[in-house]
């Protein structure tokens, strides 16, 4: 065979083998039961081979069918992927940010109108995710991550440092909050992934145990579980500061301790972007240059 196959025939026969049906495949496409079989007859002439036995009315796929199924289903999706790629590929006036949604919208998405105000020309688009896409891939300007740097592929700049710190709401146990890491150990715990060891090491209290506390695998749910005064929490300082500001939420002790995984801005070296990555990485030096100019006050 010297050409491909027509992507309808190919879109037939794996639609067929998904659904176990022509008159189902058809109802799919749109078509008519007679135009998936004609499709379905065109491919196996063109491959020179059999995909299905014919049982009564029924269809059963060969052995050579269920192995060029399994290649066609890959081979769609990668069009699939390509295609959405191509079409959602940001334009010259659109900003698409991937960030980490608990950094978002703590930290990020309260700032983002100065951005706007600066740059009205831009379209913001966020993109909240917590996978680790290939910047060079996705449809995207700049992301926000965390980690140690050395994406491949990507230009990258530190933002900052964070550190843990111990926060309860201001209302939990009556408004009588205590005023030592041993007695706020005995208060009821919200946990995360977060490893305690080193805070408590810093503090001079026992690791609280795997099976204490409410645990909970989104930050955003935590932050809220401690404002409705369901416990204590050891969270990033970058996301309870303006909460902690507000009078929203208090810390505990004075203890913190640095948290292992910096924020870093990072974008793909694409030279239809580079003025608004400029411009993007600009605006946030100057915002991260200020909030941590507040913390050491």
């Amino acid at each position: 065979m010297t050409t491909l196959p027509p992507l309808s025939a190919l879109r037939s026969f794996e639609t067929v083998v998904r659904l176990g049906s022509i008159t189902l495949a058809a109802g799919e496409l749109h078509v008519t039961h007679s135009a998936i079989s004609q499709q379905i007859k065109l491919l196996e002439q063109l491959l020179g081979l059999s995909l299905f036995v014919r049982e009564g009315r029924g269809l059963t796929l060969t052995e050579d069918g269920r192995l060029y199924a399994l290649q066609i289903r890959h081979a769609l999706a990668n069009i699939a992927e390509a295609t959405r790629l191509v079409q959602d590929r940001p334009g010259r006036d659109d900003l698409v940010i991937a960030v980490v949604p608990s950094f978002g919208l703590s930290w990020l998405l309260p700032r983002l109108p100065g951005f706007q105000a600066r740059y009205p020309r831009y379209r913001v688009r966020l993109q909240a995710s917590l996978g680790l896409q290939n910047i060079r891939q996705e449809a995207i300007d700049v992301a926000i991550r965390m980690g140690q740097g050395n994406w491949e592929g990507a230009t990258q700049k530190k933002l900052f440092d964070d550190e843990l710190i111990l926060v309860a709401s201001p209302r939990l146990n009556g408004g009588e909050l205590p005023d030592t890491p041993e007695a706020a150990m005995r208060l009821p715990l919200i946990r995360t992934g977060e490893p305690w060891l080193r805070w408590c090491q810093a503090a001079g209290v026992e690791e609280p145990s795997d099976s204490a506390g409410l645990w909970i695998n989104d930050s955003n749910l935590v932050l809220e579980a401690v404002r409705l005064q369901q416990g204590i929490a050891l969270e990033r300082r970058s996301l309870v500061h303006a909460a902690l500001q507000h009078g929203e939420l208090v810390q505990l002790t004075s203890i913190a301790v640095p948290y292992a995984h910096p924020y870093w801005l990072v974008w793909p070296p694409r030279e239809s972007s580079r003025r608004k990555q400029e411009e993007f990485a600009g605006w946030l030096e100057e915002e991260v240059a200020f909030y941590l100019a507040q913390l050491s006050r």
